[in-house]
């Protein structure tokens, strides 16, 4: 399986496709959160439906940069992970939308109990997939994928414990633009696919193993 991922996208739409376009064939689209930037859920809506004219399974939570409303339209469409599971050939996903609470007041934060709640109910439905993929828009914290220019890491506690604890195949994240990179906890395999509004994103293919690339 062949998996496109992107977060922190924030209206570039356009260059999404571009990117969908240039590497086919992929096998899913993966989006990590922040589609739009304190965007309407009927732009959201807009976005998806142009992602999907490539006819390829798509799935996505929403990020700290949505509205929680983005949420529904995601169920809507049925491409929510939002506390869910879905599994596309023995590969299960499952996500968790928003962000911890921030200094700057953004549209959807959750608490980490919230978070860590949501991650255990998606875990519950992709649980017997022979592989997991975790798609939180936040990184876990304390890791390379969570640190900000002044080196402070400021990710979520509850995605870090739900890693360790449950120890998903690969984890998928964004939200924290300067962090883009690959890296591990315990078991898993990461990686924060850095904004997608300035090009960037990552490929993940799922087989006897799973290899991450960055690109962009």
């Amino acid at each position: 399986m062949r998996i496109l991922a992107f977060t922190d996208i924030h209206g570039a739409f356009g260059k999404v496709e571009e990117i969908l376009s240039r590497e086919s064939p992929f096998d899913v689209i993966l989006i990590g959160g922040d589609l739009t930037t304190h965007g309407t859920p009927s732009e959201a809506e807009g976005a998806i439906r142009q992602f999907r004219r490539f006819g390829k399974p798509l799935l996505a939570v929403a990020g700290n940069m949505d509205s929680p409303a983005t949420d529904d339209i995601f169920t809507d469409l049925g491409i929510s992970l939002n506390g869910k599971g879905v599994v596309i050939d023995g590969v299960g996903f499952f996500g968790v939308s928003g962000s911890p609470f921030t200094p700057m007041n953004t549209p959807y934060e959750v608490s980490e109990e919230e978070i860590g709640k949501r991650a255990e109910a998606g875990w519950q439905q992709v649980e017997t997939a022979r592989w997991k993929v975790f798609a939180p828009h936040a990184p876990p914290r304390d890791t390379k994928l969570d640190k900000i220019f002044l080196g402070k890491h400021v990710g979520s506690s509850a995605v870090r414990e739900f890693v360790e604890k449950r120890e998903p195949d690969l984890v998928i994240c964004g939200h924290i633009h300067e962090a883009r990179g690959i890296g591990t906890l315990g078991k898993s395999k990461m990686v924060n696919c850095g904004p997608a509004g300035r090009g960037y994103y990552a490929v993940a293919e799922i087989g006897d193993d799973i290899t991450i690339q960055l690109r962009g």
